[in-house]
């Protein structure tokens, strides 16, 4: 079967101006994966919106209640980033139910990925740098109560660290955190990721590269997990507004190609996420978004999965 790729209309949520413009590239991204002739119509699957139950496995009760029916106090809104509205909460949730679906698609055939999702900076009971409920974290949890898989690896190479991330399951060995991302960066106060790798600020393709490979093999020796979740956040971009790493378009090719080529090669079954991606100009962003799923492509048709 085709490389599967998961996609809702639902990931555009109306926001007042100023706001709409990070919302439409999950249906541009779509379109653009479509033109260029990377994935067709049929390689696409929807999600449902995700059960509340499935949130309060990571997310406190009151957390998601207090979000879902727009009666969260201000700082924590202004906390998050986004302004409430109806849309944004089905977005979110049906973002959620991507994920989730993106992880079982990747159990049945080895490598799937998201058109959204990498909300990694959502802890327990309130959101925080545009996350509103930690996708990555409920997937793994979703998955280990249906019994699906036991072990999970969370590789995260968002330029910013996964600090919700790492704070959920910091206390969990059934979760492996790996956090590669700029030292001098969003967050100011880190968490502690079962493997954390700051990177100097202003690191280029050659030298992000090896330290990569210097550390995955490893981690997926160690860990040998039932699944991996991959957060391919695109802000490492030498370009991006939010970055402060020095990766090319190149660059971030190389990589995608490398993680999951380095996961397929060993069958560990895949899952991934687009992350985090900050740029002025809409379409440049959504090309280095698409590159995870070019990569993905690539590597499909390599192994014929």
């Amino acid at each position: 079967m085709p490389l599967p790729i998961v996609y809702h209309p639902n990931y555009v949520a109306p926001l007042p101006d100023g706001h709409r413009f990070p919302m439409a590239k999950f249906r541009l991204l779509y379109e653009r994966l479509l033109a260029d002739g990377v994935a067709e119509v049929s390689q696409f699957h929807t999600p449902e919106r995700s059960p509340q139950e499935w949130l309060e496995l990571v997310h406190t009760p009151e957390y998601v209640q207090a979000y879902c029916d727009g009666t969260l106090d201000a700082k924590a809104q202004r906390r998050i980033g986004l302004p409430w509205s109806p849309a944004l909460v089905n977005r979110t949730c049906v973002a959620v139910g991507g994920s989730v679906l993106t992880a079982q698609l990747a159990l049945q055939y080895g490598l799937a990925c998201n058109t959204a999702g990498g909300t990694h900076h959502a802890f327990p009971g309130y959101g925080s740098g545009f996350c509103i409920f930690n996708d990555l974290a409920i997937a793994a949890r979703v998955l280990q109560k249906l019994n699906l898989v036991q072990k999970v690896l969370i590789v995260d190479l968002d330029v910013h660290q996964g600090d919700g991330t790492a704070l959920i399951f910091q206390d969990d060995p059934s979760v492996f955190t790996f956090s590669m991302h700029c030292e001098v960066n969003f967050p100011g106060t880190k968490q502690q990721s079962d493997l954390d790798v700051p990177l100097p600020e202003g690191m280029e393709d050659e030298a992000y590269l090896q330290t990569l490979a210097d550390y995955l093999p490893d981690v997926l020796d160690k860990v040998k997990p039932d699944l991996v979740l991959y957060d391919a956040g695109v802000d490492p971009h030498l370009d991006d507004r939010l970055g402060k790493l020095c990766l090319t378009d190149t660059g971030l090719f190389r990589r995608e190609m490398q993680v999951l080529g380095t996961c397929v090669a060993q069958n560990y079954p895949i899952a991934c996420v687009i992350g985090g991606g900050y740029a002025d100009d809409l379409h440049t962003l959504v090309y280095r978004h698409s590159l995870l799923h070019r990569a993905a492509s690539e590597i499909d048709r390599q192994y014929r999965l």
